[in-house]
């Protein structure tokens, strides 16, 4: 079974909770607050899994859960840090955001990327003896981990794609000119998952390939594996139409031309326009005298498209492919790579899904605002940097809380506090 887009929900570990202790030992009479500072939550990681172009492992594992970081202890003792998820995508998955579907990053490389980054640590008792508090009987407790769902989305890094209907001969084509194996038999149906290869040239001027699930009228309305196929074919900077000219199944050569193009320009006109080598498979066993094959010939010119002759059989022709192909894409801009959707501010306003909710009330001359999602947001701001403030007053707009101040009746010159952090409302 081939699986290219699924939805999973994921968390960071919560930062564990600082200590309150105090330092006892014989002979030490004032040994003073030694409580450690609690350990980071797990981090959700990204990372590329060279050996897959399926997203079917996780189709029974939807949730993903970072372990929490430690509590502080007595010694000045340090939390243990909270173990890591790594979750590792075929190269080309789109990670985006369940709710907006806006990408939110392109595994296109080999690097890895922190979804999701755990909770910090809570400061012991240590930390707050002063001068004049020398007993400190508090702590601050460990931040939250971030959380959400996401929909990931695969979409293939292959710089050629060889399209067609089914039973063309894309698999065998693509088992010729490179080391794929791809499943091949003489059916009527579709291959039910793309296969990749490398196509070698020597000195590091390969390709990568793909042998896309061949397309049925009505796949960019969803038929057959309508988008399921499309969608794989976005990053191919060059396209190779496989053609039967033999017309073994019993279609026209030409009309076979005309109907995946109608298909891609309806999904994507894009995506139509993109460089287009004409394949014309089974030329050992084709009829070059008929009018089929007339027909397709003219047609191929009126698109101005070149023909390359190939049978995946005999070897024929498929040297040449492969040249021509490298000699196209040499002139190609490169792969894309699709660039994240979400401003900074959006960002830290959804890190928390399901805990967005945002309270208001009023005590005295103040308005207190509150909210799980607020407090871990707190810690990300530098409050005594113009530029942090800014980014701080943004997000606040962006996630309604002005709105709802002034819902609640706040007006210029009150004093807002948002955990122990005030500020003069103005408008």
């Amino acid at each position: 079974m081939f699986v290219d887009k699924i939805k999973i929900y994921v968390k960071a570990g919560n930062g564990g909770n600082g200590a309150i202790s105090f330092h006892r030992e014989k002979y030490v009479s004032a040994g003073g607050p030694d409580g450690g500072d609690g350990g980071r939550g797990g981090n959700i990681i990204f990372r590329i899994d060279e050996g897959s172009n399926t997203l079917l492992a996780f189709r029974y594992k939807r949730k993903f859960i970072a372990e929490n970081g430690g509590n502080g202890m007595p010694g000045k003792k340090h939390g243990k840090n909270g173990e890591d998820i790594i979750i590792k995508v075929p190269a080309g998955t789109l990670i985006r955001d369940a709710e907006s579907g806006k990408i939110i990053y392109d595994m296109a490389d080999n690097g890895d990327f922190v979804l999701c980054r755990g909770g910090r640590g809570g400061w012991g008792n240590r930390h707050f003896a002063t001068p004049t508090r020398q007993i400190p009987r508090f702590a601050k407790s460990g931040t939250s981990g971030e959380e959400r769902e996401v929909t990931l989305e695969l979409k293939m890094l292959a710089e050629v794609g060889l399209i067609g209907f089914p039973n063309v001969g894309k698999s065998s084509i693509l088992s010729r000119i490179s080391s794929a194996k791809p499943k091949i038999a003489n059916y009527h149906f579709t291959t039910l998952s793309p296969n990749l290869g490398v196509v070698s040239l020597g000195e590091g001027r390969g390709f990568l390939a793909a042998d896309i699930p061949g397309l049925i009228e009505g796949a960019s309305e969803g038929l057959g594996l309508g988008h399921a196929f499309l969608r794989h074919v976005d990053r191919c900077r060059l396209l190779l139409h496989v053609v039967d000219v033999a017309g073994t199944d019993g279609r026209e050569p030409a009309d076979d031309i005309d109907k995946i193009d109608e298909e891609l320009k309806r999904y994507s006109p894009e995506l139509a326009d993109r460089p287009q080598i004409i394949v014309a498979n089974k030329i050992d066993s084709a009829d070059e005298g008929s009018e089929a094959y007339a027909r397709f010939i003219k047609r191929a010119d009126e698109l101005g498209r070149p023909i390359v002759y190939v049978s995946a059989v005999t070897g024929e022709g498929l040297d040449e492919l492969v040249r021509i192909s490298r000699e196209v894409l040499d002139t190609l801009p490169p792969l894309t790579v699709y660039e994240p959707e979400y401003s900074p501010e959006e960002e830290a306003a959804i890190a928390s899904v399901g805990v967005r909710d945002t309270f208001v009330r009023r005590e005295g001359g103040k308005f207190f605002v509150e909210g799980e999602w607020l407090y871990n947001f707190m810690g990300q701001i530098n409050f005594s940097d113009y530029e942090s403030l800014g980014f701080f007053q943004r997000v606040l707009s962006k996630n309604g809380v002005i709105d709802k101040l002034r819902e609640a009746g706040v007006e210029e010159g009150d004093t807002v506090n948002i955990y122990d952090f005030e500020f003069d409302f103005v408008y």
